[in-house]
């Protein structure tokens, strides 16, 4: 087969590995440039394009030896975005001209614009990991789905990984070692969509200090969220926003239709709390002020790995726009309005509400709210 340049992402070895599914050792990769050809970061993206540009050169890495199965692992990776191999001729690291296929962006009117010079060290160095968290989901795909598939479903599959980085980063158990106390048999991937869901066989360290015997346990997976309760404390209400939940239907329920804090998922190199501000003026209509922190937590520890960033968000709801909100690109129709503090705490004790971060924001809204009203 040809020799293949990598002029992007692939340069790095380590993802490299993971879509050819080898070691590096194993693979026959050497510095290369394509010259009259510059690289650039996609404008607002986070990814790098490939521009024709004279008297530039594109450094890059020349992989050997590439077999039929490798070829179709790459395009498998990259053929969903309609990336196409063209032939071109390369300057290898010793001066001399071989011939190579390039992975080439689609040239359309709604490709994106080169922005700045891209560089492999500082793109690694942000997006690498979750990179390459991304791919090991990707790759569980290969053989099982087509590439045009599991494009469209990018975004979610790089919000999950940025999730899971995250929940790397937290603390771990002092008390238990995890690597000691948890043994993954197994591990796979049995549904690709909005949603993950994960399947492992695995055995756990028991509290008598055994290891269980083995079982098979489902996680369903799809990121961190941000949730706000909007709190007006000088006039002593909140906003709350409603709208149709398909799981709620799905689940049997006659009343689909759910009263809610402001939510949305966090994406990749995004704080929670950008994702709230950003989620009460798309749902709400609403500046917020400020954020208080009502907590972090699982949403259901024995299904999910979502996990919630909860807040109060401090706001003049004295002329909050009520009714419509919610963005039509996502298919979303929201309604909200304004309740009172103790018609909120009648609800809640007569359990007229449904949605667990709602209740939760609510009771440490209780919990705190002298002092937020003496701060107003």
């Amino acid at each position: 087969m040809p020799d293949l340049f990598f002029y992007g992402t692939l340069r790095h070895l380590p993802l490299l590995e993971r879509v050819l599914g080898r070691p590096a050792g194993a693979i026959a990769a050497r510095p290369a440039r394509l010259p009259g050809h510059g690289v650039f970061w996609a404008e607002g993206q986070s990814f790098p394009m490939i521009v024709a540009r004279a008297g530039q050169s594109a450094e890059g890495l020349l992989v050997a030896g590439l077999s039929d199965a490798d070829i179709a692992r790459l395009e498998f990776y990259e053929g969903g975005f309609d990336y196409d191999l063209r032939p071109v001729r390369v300057v290898s690291d010793d001066g001399g001209m071989a011939r190579a296929r390039v992975f080439f962006p689609p040239e359309s009117a709604h490709a994106p614009r080169p922005g700045a010079p891209w560089s492999l060290e500082d793109w690694a160095a942000r997006w690498g990991p979750l990179t390459l968290r991304a791919a090991q989901e990707v790759m569980a795909w290969f053989g099982h789905k087509e590439a045009s598939e599991i494009a469209p479903l990018f975004p979610s599959i790089r919000r999950r990984a940025a999730s899971w980085l995250a929940a790397q980063a937290r603390p771990a158990d002092p008390a238990r070692d995890i690597a000691r106390d948890v043994r993954v048999l197994e591990h796979g991937h049995d549904c690709l969509n909005f949603f993950g869901m994960e399947r492992a066989g695995l055995r756990f360290r028991r509290h008598d200090g055994s290891l269980s015997g083995p079982v098979t346990r489902f996680a369903l997976l799809v990121g961190e969220a941000a949730v706000v309760l909007p709190y007006d404390p000088a006039n002593d209400c909140v906003l709350l926003v409603e709208q149709f939940r398909a799981p709620v239907f799905l689940a049997g329920d006659r009343a689909p239709w759910v009263w809610e804090p402001v939510a949305g998922l966090v994406d990749p190199g995004e704080s929670a709390e950008t994702t709230a501000r950003r989620e009460a003026l798309e749902e709400a209509g609403l500046a917020l002020t400020r954020l208080e922190s009502a907590g972090r937590c699982y949403s259901s520890t024995g299904s999910s790995g979502e996990f919630l960033h909860l807040f109060i968000g401090i706001a003049d709801l004295s002329d909050a726009p009520q009714g419509g909100g919610g963005l039509a690109s996502e298919g979303e129709d929201i309604a909200s309005r304004i309740v009172g503090f103790d018609e909120l705490m009648r609800g809640v004790d007569a359990g007229e509400y449904k949605d667990l971060p709602l209740l939760t924001t609510a009771l440490w809204l209780a919990r705190h709210r002298d002092r937020l009203r003496n701060d107003a």
